[in-house]
C-alpha cells in the first residue's frame, strides 16, 4: 500500500488497486471532499480553485480527473497548466480564488503523485482542516451539481510571469546588482517545471546560463531528491570551471540546493542559512526552521540579534510558527526558502534571487560564502517501514535511552529529536514516503552519522 494520507496532502504510486495507490477512483474521492470542505469553510465566493501541476508522466491523467471532478461539484477551475508550487500558490491569491490543487509528489520518483491542497491565500491546509477532508472523504456522502450548475473551465498561462514579476519586486532583489555581476551558472531542472520557468528568472536578471534536464517531460533523468548523491551530472559539469553556481531544484521547484563553483555542494542545509544571512542583514527579526534541520541557522539569526523557533517538521508548522513569532525569514534544512514578504511558502525563485543578489554585492566566490557560515555536518538516513514496524512503539524505546542522561534534551513534539550540546539527532516517520527518517548533526561527519546509525540500530532491533 502506497497511498499516504498526511500533512503534506494525499500521495501514492500511480496505477493498482482504488484505497491502496493513488488512482482515478481515489483522485474523484479526495477532491470532492476538498472541495465540500471549501465550499462550507470559505470566507469569499469567488466559487473559482486553481489547478497547477508539475511535469510528472502521471500529470496530464490527474489533471483531467481533478478538474473534471471540481466542475461536477459546481466549482470553476482556473487550469494554470505546468507551473511550479510556489506559482500555483501565488496564482490563488492572484485570482482571489477559495483555494487550489497542486498536483505533485515533489521530490518522490517518477512513479509517485499527489495532490496538495491550499487554501484561500494559497497556503497548505493545516492538520485540522487536512483531517476534516480526510474525514469527509471517508463518508463519502458526495452530491454533484446537475447540467445547469457544473464549473466553467478556464485555461490561465500568465502566471508564470506574474510569478517572476513578483520575485523582482521585492525589495531585497536588486536586478542590477544581478545583472551588473555577469554571473553564469548551470541550472539542473531535472526534466520537469523548472526547465520552463527558470530560464524566464533569469533572463530577467541577466545570468547566463546553462540547463541541464530541460526538457519538462516528467522522466526524471536521476532520482529527484536535490542530494549529493543525486547530482554527480552537474557536479561534474561544475568541475569544468566554467560557471560561477550551480542551481538545482526538484520537480516542483520548492527545494532549491547550490553547488560552488568548484564543483563541491555548497549544502542544502545551508541554502536557508544563506539566504537568511544576507535577509536579516538587511531586517532584523527572528527566524524558524523545522527540527531536522541545521542550527547554523539558530547561530546566523542570534548574531543578527533575532530569536530563532524550531518547529515540526512539515511546512504548515513552519509557516504557523512563523506567524506565531513574526519570522523575517524561514523555512526547511532540505533547501525550502519562505520569505513572507512574498508569500507563506517555499519558493525556490525567491532563494535565487535573494541569493545572486547576496552574491552580488559580497563579490566573492561561493565557495568563499559558504566558508563564513558555521561549518556543520549532517547525516540524512532513512529506515523502510514494513507492515510490522511498530514505529511508536520504536519512539518510547528511543526515548528511554536518554531519559537519565543530563546531557540530552528530548523534544518529542515530532517524532523524538535528541538534543545534546554539541549534536543532535532527530528521528520520525515521514509524510510523504512509508520511510522513518533518521536525521543527525555535529562538528564531523563521522559524529553525526554515528549517532545516527545507533538510533537506526534501535529501529533494526525491534523490527
Amino acid at each position: 500500500m502506497t497511498l499516504i494520507k498526511s500533512i503534506s496532502g494525499i500521495r501514492g504510486t500511480i496505477g493498482g488497486a482504488t484505497g491502496d495507490t493513488l488512482n482515478p477512483l481515489d483522485i474523484v474521492k479526495f477532491t470532492t471532499a476538498y472541495a465540500q470542505f471549501i465550499r462550507r469553510n470559505r470566507q469569499g465566493s469567488s466559487n473559482k480553485i486553481v489547478v497547477g501541476r508539475d511535469a510528472r508522466i502521471s500529470g496530464e491523467m490527474v489533471k483531467n480527473v481533478v478538474c473534471g471532478t471540481l466542475m461536477g461539484v459546481g466549482y470553476d477551475v482556473i487550469n494554470i497548466g505546468l507551473a511550479t508550487t510556489p506559482t500555483t500558490e501565488l496564482a490563488v491569491r492572484m485570482s482571489d480564488a477559495d483555494g487550489g490543487i497542486i498536483i505533485t509528489a515533489s521530490h518522490n520518483p517518477r512513479q509517485w503523485n499527489a495532490l496538495k491542497l491550499l487554501n484561500q491565500e494559497g497556503e497548505f491546509l493545516t492538520a485540522a482542516d487536512g483531517a476534516i477532508v480526510l474525514a469527509i472523504a471517508e463518508r463519502e456522502n458526495f452530491e454533484y451539481e446537475d447540467v445547469d450548475h457544473l464549473g466553467h473551465y478556464i485555461e490561465d498561462n500568465t502566471f508564470n510571469a506574474r510569478h517572476i514579476e513578483d520575485v523582482l519586486r521585492l525589495k531585497l532583489v536588486d536586478v542590477e546588482a544581478v545583472k551588473k555581476a555577469h554571473f553564469k551558472v548551470c541550472v539542473d531542472t531535472i526534466n520537469s517545471v523548472g526547465g520552463i520557468i527558470l530560464p524566464q528568472l533569469l533572463n530577467e536578471l541577466g545570468v547566463e546560463y546553462k540547463i541541464l534536464n530541460g526538457e519538462a517531460n516528467g522522466d526524471f533523468a536521476h532520482n529527484p531528491e536535490p542530494l549529493e548523491k543525486n547530482l554527480q551530472g552537474i557536479m561534474d559539469e561544475m568541475k569544468t570551471g566554467q560557471y560561477d553556481l550551480g542551481i538545482v531544484v526538484d520537480p516542483d521547484v520548492d527545494r532549491l540546493a547550490f553547488i560552488c563553483e568548484d564543483g563541491k555542494m555548497f549544502g542544502e542545509e545551508y541554502t536557508l542559512v544563506s539566504v537568511a544571512d544576507y535577509v536579516l542583514s538587511n531586517t532584523k527579526g527572528n527566524t524558524v526552521s523545522n527540527l531536522s534541520s541545521t542550527r547554523a541557522l539558530r547561530d546566523v539569526t542570534e548574531k543578527h540579534g533575532g530569536n530563532y523557533t524550531a518547529a515540526a517538521v512539515g511546512e504548515v508548522n513552519v509557516t504557523t510558527k512563523m506567524k506565531e513569532v513574526n519570522a523575517v525569514i524561514g523555512g526547511e534544512g532540505n533547501g525550502g526558502v519562505i520569505y513572507p514578504e512574498s508569500h507563506y511558502g517555499r519558493d525556490a525563485l525567491v532563494g535565487i534571487a535573494l541569493f545572486l543578489t547576496s552574491l552580488a554585492k559580497k563579490g566573492c566566490k561561493v565557495s568563499e560564502l559558504r566558508a563564513t557560515f558555521p561549518d556543520y555536518q549532517i547525516a540524512k538516513n532513512r529506515i523502510d517501514l514494513t507492515p510490522e514496524t511498530d514505529v511508536d512503539a520504536i519512539l518510547v524505546k528511543v526515548k528511554e535511552m536518554f531519559a537519565a542522561d543530563p546531557t540530552a534534551q528530548v523534544n518529542d513534539i515530532d517524532g523524538v529529536k535528541i538534543d545534546f550540546p554539541d549534536k543532535w539527532v532527530h528521528l520520525r516517520k515521514s509524510n510523504t514516503e512509508p520511510i522513518i527518517r533518521v536525521y543527525s548533526e555535529a562538528n564531523t561527519m563521522e559524529e553525526a552519522d554515528a549517532i545516527g546509525k545507533k538510533l537506526m540500530q534501535v529501529v533494526y532491533d525491534m523490527q
